[in-house]
């Protein structure tokens, strides 16, 4: 991801590359250097896109500069909190797909606050709902009763197939799939949880285990963790033959463990590990052999769930599947603090036997924010939009590609989108350098996009589910402008 400070940046790549003499800290400074020496008749004489129009005057803003925030942050957070773009943005004001700085710049929003954001910037129905219930009643835990977690549980319950219809509420997803592990185990019997590589399942202790990428991993105990490849179709060992990827699955098993499993768990789409759909069929495959070896099978809806893929509300239906635990959250709350596990009453019940709890799982303001997120994606179709603009900008992605070397791949579906860049197309060489130095260009092009994969050389666009054609067609348009200039 980016740097934690601004000459961080340089010296890391998006994902923690190494910044020595000669890596891609290095090369960025040459390419930065060389661009800024290029003789201005090598450039195509050519005016950049221009956003499209939007109906929304932000608010003054009388508050700290960019600067002094900065400098408070290096004194009172930890180094650890990093943040994007050689000078960070200060961000002060959002309106739906859009975010606004403190000079009032606007910017189109690609990345939904880290997928988070799924039906807009304080989208009116959501404030209006978390608001009136701040007003009458912001905390009280499940200890009482209270309308807003149960009215919220049979709500997200409906949207479940097959028997998932016991609910737990907490606060992100690191705690969903902690909560989903400890599941698995207990209703197992079993130790061992298989998780895929390339995947990123949280940061605490626990989901640093299931992490399937160095960048994110300290070195501490793992615990009963086995990670088998990840069926990436553009850079696997077997490209998208699923069932050569599930052998791998039964041999870690049958060479790996005692032959019984606790788990297994993946993302359909692996979110920060660049937007990789798993290869068709893939799920299916592992999941029966799991079963066969005692284990339950977790679905990590964290980032694509809720309709963000277009063509099914959950990411794992794209796999023909039904899992026996589905953890959410991200868009589940529109940036409201909320996750939820969703399993069936069979596997609910091993928790009864201890006393289970969390202080703000399910309080009444993020259970009304969270059914408001459900009926305004219901009422504004935004799996159907998705679907729309999302395959309109995957077709002008390709078409991008088509033109320029530097994209290796375009992957995804809906608005659940990667573009991997690579400096050579045949060995798939990471174009490590050359994304920071587009991904700066970018945001000075006013579009904010994230950056996934283990090299991060993969533009992830992710944005708001109510980003539109035009805002599709902007976005290619200023990739085709600022990729011109390299």
């Amino acid at each position: 991801m980016a740097a934690s400070s601004s000459s961080l940046l340089l010296r890391r790549g998006a994902t923690g590359g190494a910044g020595r003499r000669g890596g891609p800290g290095e090369a960025l400074r040459r390419l930065v250097s060389s661009s800024e020496a290029a003789p201005a008749e090598k450039v195509p004489a050519r005016s950049p896109p221009v956003m499209p129009p939007f109906e929304h005057r932000p608010r003054p803003y009388a508050g700290w500069s960019g600067d002094e925030i900065l400098a408070k942050r290096k004194q009172f957070l930890g180094s650890s909190v990093f943040y994007y773009y050689q000078k960070p943005l200060n961000i002060v004001e959002g309106k739906m797909q859009y975010l606004y700085d403190e000079n009032g710049k606007r910017y189109l929003d690609c990345f939904g606050g880290i997928v988070t954001v799924s039906c807009g910037h304080c989208h009116p129905d959501i404030v209006n709902a978390v608001v009136e219930q701040t007003k009458l009643l912001q905390h009280t835990t499940t200890i009482y009763l209270n309308q807003p977690i149960v009215e919220f549980a049979e709500a997200l319950a409906s949207k479940m197939p097959g028997n998932l219809k016991v609910v737990y509420f907490v606060n992100s997803g690191t705690e969903a799939n902690e909560l989903a592990m400890l599941m698995a185990r207990l209703y197992s019997g079993n130790l061992n949880m298989i998780a895929l590589r390339n995947a990123y399942h949280g940061g605490s202790a626990g989901t640093i285990g299931l992490t399937g990428l160095q960048t994110w991993k300290y070195p501490i105990p793992q615990g009963e963790i086995h990670h088998v490849m990840n069926p990436d179709p553009y850079r696997g060992t077997f490209g998208s033959d699923a069932i050569a990827y599930a052998k791998e699955v039964e041999e870690q098993i049958n060479y790996g463990t005692s032959g019984r499993v606790a788990g297994f768990i993946a993302e359909t789409f692996q979110g920060v590990g660049g937007a990789v759909e798993l290869a068709p069929g893939y799920l299916k495959l592992a999941y029966d052999t799991v079963r066969k070896a005692g284990g339950v099978c977790i679905a990590d809806e964290v980032q694509s769930g809720f309709g963000r893929t277009g063509s099914h509300y959950w990411g794992f239906q794209t796999q023909d599947v039904i899992p026996d635990i589905v953890t959410m959250a991200k868009g589940i709350g529109n940036g409201l603090p909320l996750g939820a596990v969703v399993t069936t009453p069979e596997i609910a019940n091993v928790l009864a036997q201890k006393i289970q709890f969390n202080t703000f799982g399910g309080n009444p303001v993020c259970s009304v924010g969270g059914l408001a997120v459900l009926k305004v994606l219901d009422k504004e179709k935004r799996q159907a939009h998705c679907a729309d603009v999302g395959s309109h900008l995957v077709n002008r992605l390709k078409e991008l590609q088509q033109k320029h070397e530097i994209i290796g791949d375009v992957r995804g579906r809906g608005l659940m989108l990667g573009v991997e860049l690579v400096t050579d197309r045949k060995e798939k060489t990471p174009a490590k350098a050359e994304t920071n130095l587009l991904f700066e260009k970018l945001k000075d092009l006013n579009i904010l996009v994230g950056k996934g994969g283990l090299h991060g050389n993969v533009f992830r666009i992710k944005p708001p589910m109510c980003f539109t054609r035009d805002d599709a067609d902007y976005l290619v348009d200023a990739m085709d402008y600022a990729m011109s200039g390299l």
